[in-house]
């Protein structure tokens, strides 16, 4: 028997110009499974399933794995959620061309100095070889982007603060005209984005983070603003020369930290003697009508493995 709306594998397969072997290889890995079986155990798929796929083959194309695949979220063919993966995978392709171009610009310049007899700049070839083996880059980019993506829409949909997070807590920073400010663990910058309108235009902020990643995002999304800069570094070692700032931002960025203590130490020494720490965090009841929802639907759903306010939270910070 056959539904309404459904293809079979091989109008599937055709219709995503792949082979029938391929989508059959992807149910057994239980990487892309049917939305539909008959009594006779064939397969049939929707449009959401071709949406996925979709997503599957770009990130395929991208260099990634297919058991790198399988551990990320693959959206429906749900307008919003499609959407916010689309544009995830956009700034990957968007990494992966300057990456290729950063790889011919490393061909050309070693090329031209077997052409000329010159001596090979090694520490050239050495970052060629970097280069050609960015696949794990790319998927900590996307799993990075996408984690604090949805971390930050589940807030703004379902906090019951009528303001919004980043427009509070930038009130809570008092920042003035002439300031220079750090931000350590940036993320994806959306605090400024959302800010930019009151930011002062005499002002200068570095916005630092241990993923390269985040960085390459936000630098795309500000690069028009000079009033930004960027760095990647670990926060417990500030390369910067004491009191440097006025102000250094630490926005749910603590309890993430191997070494808290010296963190706060580093933070302390890049602060003017009048420089201001501003941090967030959150407590033990943090979310917890989520986090009680879906263990009633499904009690093996974990939602987060560790327990960060332990680590630094409103009860111990």
């Amino acid at each position: 028997m056959r539904k309404d709306g459904y293809y079979s594998c091989g109008e599937f397969a055709r219709k995503a110009n792949v082979t029938v072997r391929t989508i059959r290889f992807y149910d057994k890995q239980n990487i892309l499974k049917p939305s539909f079986r008959n009594e006779n155990g064939a397969r049939f798929y929707t449009n959401d399933d071709l949406a996925k796929l979709q997503q599957i083959l770009l990130l395929k194309y991208l260099g990634l794995s297919l058991d790198d695949i399988k551990e990320m979220t693959v959206a429906a063919y749900d307008p919003h959620f499609l959407m916010e993966s689309l544009t995830l995978q956009k700034k990957l392709v968007a990494e992966r061309i300057e990456e290729m171009k950063n790889v011919e610009n490393a061909i050309d310049h070693t090329v031209d100095a077997l052409h000329t007899d010159s001596d090979i700049d090694w520490n050239n070839m050495l970052a060629l070889i970097q280069m050609t083996t960015m696949e794990n880059s790319l998927k900590t980019a996307y799993v990075d982007a996408a984690n604090i993506s949805a971390r930050i829409r589940l807030h703004t949909d379902y906090s019951v603060n009528q303001e919004g997070w980043f427009p509070w807590l930038y009130k809570q920073c008092h920042i003035k005209k002439g300031m220079k400010i750090l931000e350590i663990g940036c993320g994806n910058g959306q605090f400024w984005t959302e800010n930019i309108e009151h930011l002062p235009k005499d002002i200068h902020i570095v916005l630092s983070d241990v993923s390269e990643g985040m960085i390459r995002d936000v630098h795309r999304t500000l690069s028009h603003d000079s009033r930004f800069s960027y760095r990647v570094f670990d926060a417990e070692k500030v390369p910067y020369k004491d009191s440097k700032f006025d102000l250094v931002i630490a926005n749910h960025v603590l309890f993430y930290c191997h070494d808290i203590d010296g963190v706060l130490k580093e933070c302390r020494r890049v602060l003017n003697k009048k420089g201001r720490f501003v941090c967030s965090t959150y407590g033990r009841k943090h979310m917890q009508e989520i986090t009680q929802l879906v263990q009633e639907f499904n009690a093996e759903i974990v939602l987060s493995a560790d327990h960060l306010y332990e680590n630094f939270g409103l009860e111990n910070g």
